[in-house]
C-alpha cells in the first residue's frame, strides 16, 4: 500500500477546517492513498491570558508544526500563510499555495454600523497591530481594545461583552467556517491594505520528502502564489511579520501584479503607502522594490522605533 499522508494542523475549528479542505483535496487527486490528521498544540494556542507579545519570538501558530514535520511525525503542514514567517526554516519549503480565498478585512458589529458609522469613541476589539494602526489612520476617534482567542471565541466576546463594539476578522476565516453573513462590511483591499498572506494557505513540506512534494504539488494556484510571492518577499526585506504595523497585497489588475505596502506607526500616524506593479515573473523583485522604496521614504525610521519583541495575533 502507498504511504500514507500525516497532516499536521493547529486544533481550532478554523485550522482544522483548513486541514480538512486539504485532506479532502488530496484524497481526491490521490484515491490509494490515506490521508490522515494529526493536532499539534501550538504555544500561541496554549497561552490565553497574555498578549502575543508578551509570549515568544515569530512563529507562535507554526513552530511546533513545524518540528513535528521535521522530526518525520507528519508528512504535510497546513498554515494560515499569514501566520508562517517569511524566512523559510532550513530542510522545509513552502511546497504549496492554494487558490487564495476573499482576502479583505470583516468588520463585526452587532449594532449592524459599518466602519464610517461606528460611533465617535465607540470601542473596536482587536490585537493586531496592522489593524489597530490602519483604524488610527482611518478612525482616530474610535477606542481601540485589546482581544485574544480563536475565530469563534472573538466573535462570542463581541456579542456578549456590552463594552465592546466591533470587531475586524478575516472574511477568508469567516467563509471557510460558513459564517461569511455575519461580517456587515467588507473593507476594500485598497483602503484597508490585508496582511501578507492573508487568507491564502501554506502547504509546508520537507525539502527531502520528494515524494510527498509531487502529492501536493498539484494544490498550487499560479497566480495566488506569485502574489504572495511578492507579499512575502516584501515582509522578509522588512524582516517583518504580518503582526506589526505593515501591509502588503498582492492582486492583478490588466494582466499585471499590482502590490500596495503599508509600514505604520502604531497609532497610524505616520502611515506610509506606495504601490509598484509589473510581470509575475519577477513576483519577487517587485516585493523587494516596494520595500525598498518605503524604507527610504522613511519606513527604516518607522520600524526602528517600534518597540516590539515578538508579534501579536492577528
Amino acid at each position: 500500500m502507498s504511504r500514507p499522508i500525516r497532516i499536521g494542523t493547529r486544533g481550532s475549528a478554523l485550522a482544522m477546517a483548513q486541514a480538512t479542505w486539504t485532506r479532502e483535496t488530496l484524497a481526491s487527486l490521490h484515491p490509494d492513498v490515506e490521508v490522515r490528521i494529526q493536532v499539534i498544540s501550538t504555544v500561541g494556542d496554549r497561552v490565553q491570558d497574555r498578549p502575543l507579545h508578551q509570549v515568544g519570538g515569530a512563529g507562535l501558530f507554526t513552530r511546533e508544526i513545524e518540528r513535528a514535520l521535521l522530526e518525520d511525525e507528519v508528512d504535510v503542514a497546513v498554515h494560515s500563510l499569514k501566520d508562517l514567517p517569511a524566512l523559510m526554516r532550513e530542510g522545509l519549503v513552502l511546497a504549496a499555495v492554494p487558490e487564495r480565498e476573499d482576502p479583505r478585512d470583516a468588520l463585526i458589529c452587532p449594532a449592524g454600523h459599518r466602519l464610517d458609522e461606528l460611533p465617535e469613541g465607540a470601542t473596536l476589539a482587536t490585537g493586531a497591530l496592522r489593524r489597530r494602526a490602519l483604524l488610527g489612520a482611518l478612525r482616530p476617534d474610535l477606542q481601540l481594545a485589546p482581544i485574544r482567542g480563536n475565530l469563534d471565541t472573538r466573535l462570542r466576546k463581541v456579542r456578549e461583552l456590552p463594552e465592546l463594539d466591533a470587531t475586524l476578522v478575516a472574511a477568508a476565516g469567516l467563509s471557510r467556517m460558513g459564517w461569511l453573513d455575519r461580517a456587515v462590511e467588507l473593507l476594500d483591499v485598497e483602503r484597508f491594505v490585508p496582511a501578507g498572506g492573508q487568507a491564502a494557505l501554506g502547504i509546508q513540506v520537507r525539502a527531502d520528502d520528494g515524494e510527498t512534494l509531487a502529492r501536493v504539488a498539484p494544490l498550487t494556484h499560479p497566480a495566488t502564489e506569485r502574489a504572495t510571492a511578492a507579499e512575502r518577499a516584501f515582509l522578509a526585506r522588512l524582516e517583518a511579520g504580518c503582526h506589526v504595523p505593515v501591509a502588503v497585497h498582492g492582486r492583478w489588475v490588466d494582466g499585471e501584479l499590482l502590490l500596495d505596502g503599508v509600514i505604520a506607526a502604531l497609532d497610524g500616524a505616520p502611515l506610509l503607502r506606495d504601490q509598484e506593479r509589473g510581470a509575475a515573473e519577477d513576483a519577487e523583485a517587485i516585493g523587494l522594490q516596494l520595500a525598498e522604496r518605503l524604507l527610504a521614504a522613511g519606513g527604516d525610521e518607522i520600524l526602528r522605533s517600534l518597540d516590539l519583541a515578538t508579534p501579536e495575533e492577528e
